[in-house]
């Protein structure tokens, strides 16, 4: 079921409130316009009339494989929904942004309460904001003219068809879609750590749970399971 409404503080919120009430697998919640929307690690998501701002709800089950790789899960439906519109797609950049000519199409915010996981998308569809640490993007500015409901339709059955994948097939089938979508191996990036760290090389792929693999200057791997990453 995909309810839309005028406006709102923030659909996470709201769809995290819903799920302490019982709300069932498969909801979704649109807003025209959030006043309190928030992207990954705290930041502010600008939120004008015309864009995508949305949440759906996954009950995890016991034999679901690991919860952060929902985030995957998401990108994945999220770019097959984006080629709908925009054929030439859009370029996956870990863990769960959408670049198109390295500038960010959309943003993804999972959060987690007990076996209920909320999936925040937003999507720039009709504007895009000025952001001063990275250039950003539309499908309006790539002449892909679309309506936040129907763009709603289009993902919310792509969420649906890999979240089955992910559930009765594994990871795997996910992983590699995530490969087939991302900048090439060997691409120039630097992951930015919770800790404040920052290491500088190349893409070498992803390991087998999801985590991005640097390949340093010194010929060894490290695999990032968490962080910000930036395309150089």
């Amino acid at each position: 079921m995909i309810r839309t409404v005028a406006e709102t503080g923030s659909t996470n919120a709201d769809m995290l409130a819903l799920a302490a009430a019982g709300a069932a697998e498969g909801n979704w919640l649109l807003a025209g316009r959030q006043t309190a929307g928030k992207g990954r690690q705290g930041r502010a998501w600008a939120s004008p009339i015309g864009n995508f701002y949305g949440s759906t709800l996954v009950r995890l089950r016991p034999t679901d494989p690991p919860a952060p790789t929902l985030a995957l899960v998401t990108v994945v439906a999220l770019e097959e929904a984006v080629r709908v519109f925009l054929p030439m797609g859009a370029t996956i950049k870990w863990p769960n942004d959408l670049l198109i000519d390295g500038a960010k199409l959309s943003g993804v915010l999972l959060e987690r309460a007990g076996e209920a996981v909320v999936v925040g998308i937003g999507v720039n569809l009709a504007h895009h904001p000025d952001l001063p640490d990275r250039p950003a993007t539309s499908l309006a500015a790539h002449g892909a003219i679309v309506d936040a409901a129907t763009f709603a339709d289009v993902l919310a059955e792509s969420f649906a068809r890999w979240l089955s994948r992910w559930r009765g097939e594994g990871l795997e089938p996910v992983r590699q879609r995530w490969l087939d979508r991302a900048h090439p191996t060997g691409t120039a990036l630097t992951a930015r750590l919770p800790d404040g760290t920052a290491h500088d090389g190349l893409f070498d792929g992803l390991t087998g749970d999801g985590a991005l693999i640097v390949r340093l200057a010194d010929g060894s791997r490290h695999a990032i399971h968490a962080g910000d990453v930036f395309l150089i």
